[in-house]
């Protein structure tokens, strides 16, 4: 009940959806709603795409709601742009309503495999199932300057400790189809063993987002060499630090975009609910640092 609970809707037309919205909850909205649907929508393009209306009292509780177009969304889930509402669509979720799109279901469907190919580069060649929710869930939050200052540190902790079972039934499909990982039913638990060979790692890194291999190829290749993907993905898969530079690739995206929809937070929320947000922010990582330090 104390924790704000967090809605995302996925919109065809968000300069109606605003329009529609003002109407019927303005006060939900900063100062921006006197610039009018088509300013708001304008705004909700930068960064992650996705425009928030923070601290709303709903049934006796706080909530906060984010607004993003569809096709922005299916952008995210498929090539990884921003990570930030795909990385939120990597743990598990409440899907209230769906409408019948099947391009949104197909995105949501790769976002969780390249959330496993991902972790997969990332994770020793053995791990526990535990072990791989945890990379999983670590992804959107990976260069995010907040885990600095503003987050529980314990927080990819917090989410995957008491959602086991919820981690389980979104990922059981892939994970069953993936030939490195075997179920262990009779133990309850899941074992994999990846293959970190050049040959092994290059696939996987093949199979990555478009953004993410973007970001590793401006990482490895040098200014003025003008390399294809392909060249420069097989020169990581040989790097014994490919895991690391995968990392990195992703901390890159994941910093640029929560850096410009964090400053958009001042527009959209205002500032008095600006400095309340990022006073409760402080207080539960605070609370999550004495947690640990006691």
């Amino acid at each position: 009940q104390n924790n704000m609970l967090d809605f995302v809707f996925a919109v065809d037309d968000s300069v109606t959806w605003h329009m529609m919205n003002l109407l019927k909850n303005r006060s939900h909205y900063s100062f921006l709603k006197f610039f009018g649907p088509k300013q708001i929508t304008s705004i909700q393009r930068y960064g992650a795409g996705i425009y928030y209306n923070t601290l709303v009292p709903c049934n006796d509780r706080m909530i906060k709601y984010g607004v993003i177009s569809t096709d922005a969304l299916i952008d995210d889930l498929f090539h990884w742009k921003t990570l930030y509402v795909a990385g939120r669509l990597q743990k598990p979720v409440k899907i209230l309503t769906q409408n019948e799109n099947n391009k949104l279901q197909a995105a949501l469907v790769s976002n969780l495999k390249s959330a496993v190919t991902a972790a997969f580069l990332m994770l020793p060649e053995s791990f526990s199932e535990e072990d791989l929710y945890m990379q999983i869930a670590g992804l959107s939050y990976s260069g995010d300057f907040r885990m600095i200052i503003g987050e529980d540190r314990s927080k990819v902790q917090n989410i995957v400790k008491p959602n086991i079972a919820h981690f389980q039934k979104l990922y059981s499909n892939i994970l069953q189809d993936c030939p490195q990982v075997v179920y262990k039913h009779h133990l309850g638990r899941l074992e994999a063993s990846i293959d970190k060979s050049p040959e092994g790692q290059f696939t996987q890194l093949m199979a990555l987002p478009k953004t993410l291999q973007q970001k590793i190829t401006s990482l490895v290749n040098p200014p003025g060499k003008n390399r294809d993907v392909e060249e420069i993905l097989l020169q990581v898969a040989h790097d014994p630090d490919c895991g690391f530079v995968v990392h990195q690739g992703i901390s890159g995206i994941v910093r640029s975009s929560s850096i410009v929809q964090s400053a958009k937070t001042i527009l959209t929320a205002g500032a008095k609910k600006s400095v309340t947000y990022s006073m409760k922010k402080l207080y539960k990582m605070t609370r999550g640092w004495l947690r640990k330090t006691s």
